[in-house]
């Protein structure tokens, strides 16, 4: 349907624009998902099953993708929904922090312990704890982890009695787990716990007829009360659809919303034609006819260390272009090392 539409005049596009608005509604999830392709709706009807119970899930999908938007899915449709959903960044607590903020701790537990304080169990008491980025938690705090979730219960750091939990745990990760159990890097028996059911979320590249509608949605969400959006131009339609989306749905929407911002009338371009892989020597390099392959983690440390002289090293600007999460490219920069 959309293989020629970059043929399309602004007149066609102001019809097209309108239809997607027009579908727009009927395709997004009750988590904020947009998207009716066949990956989409085998994802739909996989979370459905899942709606309904208190057994544990796994997330498992590329950075931007969406994870944490199944998980408000599932909290948000279910019987606990009128309780707390609790989400957790694993990879950004600070290792000597993470059993006080999960589990709590009591006054004289450390220096500083002043007062009892409930640790992020107890808040999700009778709702969702959400654990994004599981495979980043330290060996150690995976053993009390698994306990917790197998005995209902949660001791807070200094105390001697333990305090039940009615908990439901959704994870996610962007790591292949199951490799990671078997590599001793994850704990097999916290893997077998959690895995009851698994749902995979598929990249951006691989469901590129879903484009249209986010881009629809995104154009909703990031209007420009000064400037309103009736049609899309050949070049942002060129770049939207021959790119694969290294960051998914998220780099997508910077995509969008950086085209907003830099553009002026009412057509939407790729202002600055960045993600034209014809003409963005960064990856036309990877379409060229040569004997002379690098390896993807060197494509990947020269982008990033690129991307971040462009905003004159802040990390946080430069995440948000690349599509990544910040902790994402704290840990990439600090597996990379300097170029």
């Amino acid at each position: 349907m959309y293989d020629g539409a970059e043929q399309y005049g602004p007149e066609q596009w102001s019809l097209e624009l309108n239809r997607l608005n027009g579908v727009l509604e009927s395709t997004i999830s009750p988590g904020g998902l947009v998207g009716d392709s066949a990956d989409m709706q085998s994802l739909h009807s996989l979370i459905g099953k899942a709606i309904n119970h208190s057994f544990p899930v796994v997330i498992l999908g590329e950075t931007g993708t969406g994870k944490e938007l199944v998980a408000r899915w599932i909290h948000d449709s279910g019987s606990r929904k009128n309780s707390p959903f609790v989400p957790v960044d694993c990879s950004s607590l600070a290792p000597t922090l993470i059993e006080s903020e999960l589990f709590g701790y009591v006054r004289g537990a450390f220096t500083g312990a002043v007062t009892d304080r409930k640790g992020l169990f107890e808040t999700a008491d009778t709702g969702t704890l959400f654990l994004d980025e599981i495979g980043e938690l330290h060996k150690d705090l995976q053993a009390k982890l698994l306990r917790a979730i197998q005995e209902h219960e949660v001791r807070p750091v200094g105390s001697t009695r333990a305090k039940p939990v009615d908990v439901r745990i959704i994870v996610a990760t962007h790591r292949d787990l199951k490799q990671a159990a078997k590599e001793g890097i994850f704990r097999q028996d916290l893997y077998y716990r959690l895995n009851v059911f698994s749902v995979t979320m598929p990249p951006l590249r691989e469901r590129k007829t879903d484009i249209p509608l986010l881009i629809a949605a995104f154009l909703i969400k990031h209007a420009d009360p000064t400037r309103a959006i009736t049609s899309v131009g050949k070049t942002f339609w060129t770049a939207a659809m021959s790119y694969d989306w290294p960051g998914n749905v998220r780099e997508l929407e910077n995509f969008v919303e950086r085209c907003i911002a830099l553009g002026s009338g009412s057509t939407l371009e790729d202002e600055d034609e960045c993600l034209n892989w014809k003409d963005c020597p960064d990856t036309a390099m990877l379409h060229a006819e040569s004997d002379s392959v690098e390896p993807l983690h060197v494509l990947e440390q020269r982008m990033i260390y690129k991307t971040l002289g462009k905003t004159s090293g802040d990390k946080y600007e430069a995440a948000r272009l690349l599509g990544i999460g910040k902790t994402t490219l704290y840990r990439k920069l600090k597996a990379y090392g300097p170029l």
